[in-house]
């Protein structure tokens, strides 16, 4: 089963302008994300998709694959799709191009259902929150799944709601209450990520403002894997050099 792995980057953002093209160890942040996507042992090709000439100059420079797309797309996942409809992959894989450290496992244990179980449309990752913090924080999407894997909600809330523990009681039991946070990595059947930007947009979606509410929202069973690999995103400067700190120490 051919699976391509794509990782959307844009050279605007608003806390951090340039993003892909930020120097760590060396290396812009985009051939860090390349690099380690391309070690995955499931996926046969990495594509950057773009709209911005500097980032394809750049991923051009170290030899990596990437694509100009429109700049009109209002998500990175209309930028994908406009991808997928060039590829004969079945699976397509959407990589957070400020995920420096993402360890190549992560993207297997997300694909692997999907090879496994021609029925799973579209699949995702979670994490075990262990800070009472992060459970609390609107800035920490959890998700609660079925006893299949399915998702039933993501929600920036505290779901599930724990009626009878106090905040502080929370903190004390959290490595046995199995929280989950969803870690945002996705992998799509060709197909439906063809269909899928045509879905109207829905209320959940709207009010949370989780673009993946739109597929639950449209009855799609979206499989969630569970991994122990942590996250570590790129949003500003500092976090930047906080990545480059763990980056140095492996």
């Amino acid at each position: 089963m051919r699976v391509t792995a794509v990782i959307p980057a844009r050279y605007a953002s608003t806390r951090f302008p340039g993003k892909p093209l930020a120097l760590i160890a060396g290396r812009p942040m985009i051939e860090q994300v390349y690099r380690r996507v391309a070690q995955s042992k499931t996926v046969d090709r990495v594509i950057v998709a773009t709209d911005d000439q500097r980032i394809e100059l750049a991923v051009e420079a170290f030899g990596g694959d990437v694509v100009m797309t429109r700049t009109d797309h209002p998500t990175g996942t209309d930028r994908l799709a406009e991808v997928a409809a060039r590829l004969d992959a079945e699976l397509v894989v959407n990589v957070q191009g400020d995920e420096p450290l993402i360890d190549p496992t992560m993207i297997d244990q997300a694909v692997r259902p999907l090879i496994d179980n021609p029925a799973i449309e579209m699949g995702t990752l979670k994490s075990r929150i262990d800070l009472v913090d992060d459970f609390y924080s609107p800035n920490v999407v959890k998700v609660v799944t079925d006893r299949n894997g399915f998702a039933l909600y993501f929600s920036r809330a505290p779901i599930p709601f724990i009626r009878d523990l106090t905040r502080e009681q929370v903190a004390d039991r959290i490595f046995d209450l199995a929280l989950f946070r969803h870690v945002g990595l996705y992998v799509y059947r060709r197909d439906f990520l063809l269909r899928y930007p045509t879905l109207p947009a829905t209320p959940l979606e709207g009010l949370e403002n989780l673009e993946q509410l739109r597929a639950l929202e449209n009855g799609t069973g979206l499989f969630v894997a569970e991994t122990t690999f942590e996250s570590h995103g790129v949003d500003t400067p500092e976090d930047l050099t906080r990545v480059e700190a763990l980056m140095s120490d492996q």
